[in-house]
């Protein structure tokens, strides 16, 4: 009798929405740990500071020169471009699961947008703190905050306060949610 219940609700549809829940929780969890692990504005691991240089990678304490720091900027784009594509793909299976119910398949849809938006708006932030005269940069947006990682031995005030315009107009996003990192 026992088994019986057990064996009918793992064939129900509600254990299977409760699968695709898990699935979506799980790749949540995932970005989210990328996001701590390698963009931390809050610098709580350890990897940078706000508004201060990164003093773990300075390419003049390394022997470092200028193709290692570009390699650190398409390094860490890249990285960025392929968990975003990791988790484009697990949303993508549930939305074309069809034993997801509609609820699962909105809130993946709705992420894949929200991860489409933020993609723009990185691409645009980069544009413009280049042409601000910034050499390399990379931007990382994730939960409502916003990493600018730029090619700078040092940035003065005037220089912290573009970048944190460009990324507000572009983004909405306010000041005490941005992280910039210069990387010398």
């Amino acid at each position: 009798m026992k088994n019986e219940k057990i064996k009918s609700f793992f064939k129900s549809n509600t254990a299977k929405g409760m699968a695709v829940a898990c699935m979506a929780l799980l790749i949540g969890l995932a970005v989210y740990l990328n996001y701590r692990w390698f963009y931390d504005p809050t610098s709580s691991l350890g990897y940078g500071d706000n508004n201060m240089s990164d003093n773990f990678s300075d390419s003049s304490t390394t022997g470092g020169d200028a193709s290692e720091e570009q390699n650190y900027f398409t390094s860490t784009a890249l990285d960025r471009k392929e968990a975003r594509d990791e988790a484009i793909d697990v949303l993508k299976l549930v939305t074309e699961n069809e034993e997801a119910s509609a609820e699962a398949k909105a809130e993946a849809t709705a992420k894949i947008s929200q991860i489409a938006v933020d993609i723009q708006n990185e691409a645009n932030i980069e544009s413009l703190v280049k042409a601000k005269g910034f050499e390399e940069c990379v931007a990382v947006i994730s939960e409502g905050a916003v990493s600018v990682i730029v090619s700078a031995e040092s940035l003065q005030a005037a220089e912290t306060a573009q970048i944190l315009s460009i990324v507000y107009e572009t983004t909405g996003i306010t000041p005490d949610r941005v992280s910039i990192i210069n990387k010398a």
